[in-house]
């Protein structure tokens, strides 16, 4: 399996806001040993980027799904991941550097929306002569990145492939969204946006332990630490403590705020006539891919909205909940490579 890195640079990007950002990078990998093979686009999930398969060393989040002879198999597709604009690793966001300005953009970076994120993404693989894909796949924020290429670009796929994601964000999860802001912004760390890069904006900690409990289920948490202590505290306190400091390592606390505020922005009804028309605009096969106890993106809002659009809806019981998509690949990962298989035909990259 052929693999590399790489960035591609986009001159000039519009904005939902009216606001042009210049001179655009997105990191991508690149999965694929033969260039005629048909293209996969694969989104990441909020915290995600774009190393998907990784190394040997360090595998990426979805190495047991991408790979020969895996769900999504490289010997039958090429697959392509970007790190979303607004992200931390290698796209631009918060973190580099604007042109005009020669210092970060930092709390400066423009407010963007989902469908900014895919017109970026369009973009860049216009600019790597991409013309076709095969499938956009994605979870969570990934989904929601899905849906709108579906509608922003109807035919320049055969397949979109969401998985726990709903056409929009609920008010619940939207609730959710800001406690992790106002946990990230309420921190005197955080300086207003201005914090230094060894910064400990430790804010980023408690709105990580905070989305962590709603991407599992209750039943999980109980069964997994069932009121074990670990010297002073519960081993559940110690968990989330250590699943916060380790993000706040990893993460940018302002690229958290904007890509929070991106997926509050997510309703495909949005300037359509409301979310049964827009279901109506889509040309691409449509599979949808629900997780039992996923509070945020709750299955039953995927199943309905299937039936509205006739798309093949699937539902994995998993304690997981919303993380289902991220773990537990055995229960569901047949799934994936079953919904490529239909139709399959002969796209190829130019």
């Amino acid at each position: 399996m052929n693999r590399k890195e790489g960035s591609v640079t986009i001159p000039t990007l519009p904005l939902e806001n009216g606001e042009i950002l210049q001179g655009v990078e997105l990191a991508y990998e690149w999965i694929g040993s033969d260039s005629n093979l048909p293209v996969i686009l694969n989104c990441h999930a909020l915290t995600g980027n774009h190393l998907a398969v990784g190394t040997e060393e360090t595998p990426g989040w979805w190495s047991e799904v991408i790979g020969e002879k895996k769900a999504i198999d490289s010997r039958h597709f090429q697959v392509i991941t970007f790190n979303v604009l607004g992200g931390c690793n290698g796209s631009t966001g918060p973190t580099s550097f604007n042109p005009a300005t020669g210092k970060k953009y930092q709390q400066h970076f423009p407010s963007i929306t989902i469908r900014d994120i895919v017109n970026a993404g369009k973009r860049a693989l216009d600019l790597l002569n991409i013309e076709r894909l095969y499938a956009v796949i994605g979870g969570s924020l990934g989904g929601m990145q899905v849906y709108e290429w579906g509608l922003l670009y109807p035919t320049f796929m055969k397949k979109l492939i969401i998985l726990a994601s709903t056409p929009y964000v609920s008010d619940y999860a939207i609730a959710f969204n800001h406690i992790g802001k106002s946990s990230i912004q309420l921190d005197p760390a955080w300086k207003g946006g201005e914090y230094e890069e060894d910064e400990e904006v430790r804010g980023l900690e408690i709105a990580r332990m905070t989305g962590l409990v709603t991407y599992r289920s209750a039943k999980l948490y109980n069964d997994r630490f069932n009121r074990k202590e670990d010297h002073s505290s519960f081993e559940v306190e110690t968990y989330l403590d250590y699943q916060g400091k380790k993000l706040r390592q990893r993460f940018d606390p302002n690229s958290y705020i904007t890509l929070l505020e991106a997926m509050n922005s997510h309703d495909i009804g949005r300037g359509r006539g409301g979310v049964d028309q827009a279901g109506k605009l889509y040309e691409a096969s449509l599979y949808l891919i629900g997780f039992t106890h996923d509070l945020l993106y709750p299955p039953e809002a995927l199943k309905d909205f299937s039936q509205k659009v006739k798309a093949d809806y699937y539902e994995v019981t998993t304690d997981y909940g919303h993380d289902g998509f991220l773990t537990g690949f055995r229960e569901w990962s047949s799934l994936l490579s079953e919904s490529l298989k239909q139709g399959k035909d002969s796209m190829i990259l130019k």
